[in-house]
């Protein structure tokens, strides 16, 4: 075996610069935290600092060429299949937000037709989701299902508040709790503990398809508890949590107890595929039980990032001391969010498309999204080499199969989630998993292999989020490959093979601004990865 030593990229590169002598530090070019600029001495600049601000900028042009060409390293946003978010948007979007990215949303009497459209938006999904007629339903734009988790929690627990002041109870002790799935998204969990309330995770198992066991949930369901997250689309899998077996318990709950627990339907992704692909389905204000949902306009309602919803059935459900009254920019508005300002055009972009795809176009996305997820599906479990976790390419034991027809197959999102199959792992022991996202990643497709929930943390799946730019030829090209790579490491002549010491041994990198291990809470075990 040959001797190495440790190499230190940012050492070779200072040490490997042109000398000067007598330089004030504001222009050492020999300074590690400095960029040199592109194309040799074209633009005439001195290289540029990393970590202070220069003492003399440059032009406009120069800068756009420096940081466009370091940010080349990027993966591909077609090639990103770890990610729910939307990447693309037809021209005459983008031009609309080119027009509108300066204005600010929380100026409404600035820009009252800004306001108009976000007020329209809001009609617009209380009106999907079934808001009773006969009440009024209210909402706000959010920055995306993160934010709008925070404020559907803050309002369940106000309310419980309320409720126990009424009746005399201390809403200290023992405090209040909230139930979800194991499998809930960090942003779930960020609300408990970001605004003191137990979180009480539910087991997931294999028989409960990954996700919320609403039988199990009763047995975390007390007093205390200010509401139930329910999922409409896992993280993980892509399952829908059943909403309405949870109402119906608690329905039965309140009977025997006098306790009414409220749902909240955290529709991050699902809220968006469900009213058009799975129209049949019971999950939203149909239900009398679930007093808010929430979703992402940056995912399945196909904007770009920085916008999502939620929307309480009735103002009932919206305490009215959380609503703020701002005698602010000659007028009076109100507000109920996390923070103040926020940038107009991703709900512009998000109404653009109400109007241009209608309830058909929504449809005819969220279809193909589907077939061509069944069609990884398939192809990857025909292989023999991987099993398929995610359901929604079964058909239903009740139903007559039309493969055109989603209301055939199980219901989820246009997710594929697969692991190595038994009979694979068995027969090559040797070979590990995460081989596959690294391999993949060479050939620039960004498809992430973790760990499932706590208590089946033991698995590990790779997971494929199918968006409208997952075309069948992409698809197509996808399955070559993960074909391709997998039989090269059955194969131990093959260079892939070489993986075997990838993660063995002391392979330390630096990682400039970034916190140390151990710098953040204990890892609870919901998915807190990027998505």
């Amino acid at each position: 075996m040959s001797l190495s030593k440790h190499i230190h990229p940012e050492r070779l590169i200072r040490e490997s610069k042109d000398k000067k002598t007598h330089s004030h530090r504001y222009f050492n070019t020999a300074a590690v935290n400095t960029l040199a600029h592109p194309y040799g001495a074209r633009y005439g600049t001195e290289s540029l600092p990393k970590f202070h601000i220069p003492s003399k900028g440059t032009s406009a042009e120069t800068a756009y060429q420096l940081i466009h060409d370091e940010l080349s390293t990027d993966g591909h946003p077609t090639l990103n299949l770890a990610s729910f978010v939307q990447t693309w948007m037809p021209e005459p979007a983008n031009k609309l937000m080119l027009e509108n990215m300066s204005k600010n949303l929380i100026d409404q009497d600035e820009y009252p037709g800004t306001q108009l459209i976000h007020t329209r938006c809001v009609s617009i999904l209380a009106d999907l989701w079934h808001a009773p007629s006969t009440k009024q339903a209210i909402g706000t734009a959010t920055t995306g299902s993160s934010e709008a988790i925070q404020l559907g929690g803050l309002a369940m627990k106000r309310i419980w508040q309320e409720r126990r002041k009424a009746a005399g109870k201390s809403i200290h002790e023992p405090g209040p709790n909230i139930v979800m799935g194991a499998n809930a998204q960090v942003a779930l969990e960020k609300f408990a503990r970001y605004f003191e309330v137990e979180c009480r995770l539910v087991p997931v198992s294999v028989e409960s398809k990954y996700r919320l066991d609403p039988k199990k949930a009763m047995e975390f369901v007390d007093e205390n508890t200010i509401g139930v997250y329910v999922i409409l689309g896992s993280t993980y899998t892509g399952h829908y949590e059943p909403v309405k077996e949870m109402a119906d318990l608690l329905d039965e709950y309140e009977k025997q107890t006098g306790y009414s627990v409220p749902i909240h339907v955290d529709g991050a992704s699902g809220a968006f595929v469900a009213p058009f692909a799975h129209p049949k389905l019971l999950w939203d204000f149909k239900i009398p039980r679930v007093v808010s949902i929430n979703t992402s306009g940056h995912k399945f309602g196909l904007a770009y990032v920085g916008v999502g919803w939620v929307v309480w059935r009735s103002k009932e459900y919206l305490p009215k001391d959380l609503i703020f009254e701002l005698h602010y920019l000659g007028s009076v508005e109100y507000s109920f969010s996390l923070n103040f300002s926020r940038p107009a055009a991703p709900i512009i972009a998000q109404y653009f498309n109400f109007l241009h795809l209608g309830f058909e176009g929504y449809r005819a996305v969220a279809l193909d999204d589907l077939k061509n997820a069944r069609l990884l599906s398939r192809a990857l479990e025909h292989t023999g080499w991987y099993t398929v976790l995610s359901d929604i390419h079964r058909p239903k034991s009740d139903t007559t199969l039309d493969e055109e027809n989603p209301e055939t197959y199980e219901e989820g999102l246009p997710v594929v989630a697969f692991r190595f199959s038994d009979s694979f792992q068995e027969q090559y022991p040797e070979i590990e998993q995460r081989w596959i996202q690294t391999l993949l990643r060479a050939k620039g497709w960004i498809v992430p292999n973790y760990e499932l929930a706590p208590n089946l943390e033991s698995v590990q799946i790779l997971r494929v989020v199918v968006r409208e730019t997952c075309t069948e030829a992409l698809v197509d090209r996808l399955l070559a490959d993960i074909v391709e790579l997998t039989e090269d490491l059955t194969n131990r002549a093959s260079s892939a093979h070489a993986l075997d010491i990838v993660g063995k041994g002391d392979h330390r990198s630096v990682k400039i601004g970034q916190l140390d291990s151990g710098s953040g809470s204990q890892h609870s075990g919901t998915y807190s990865k990027p998505c």
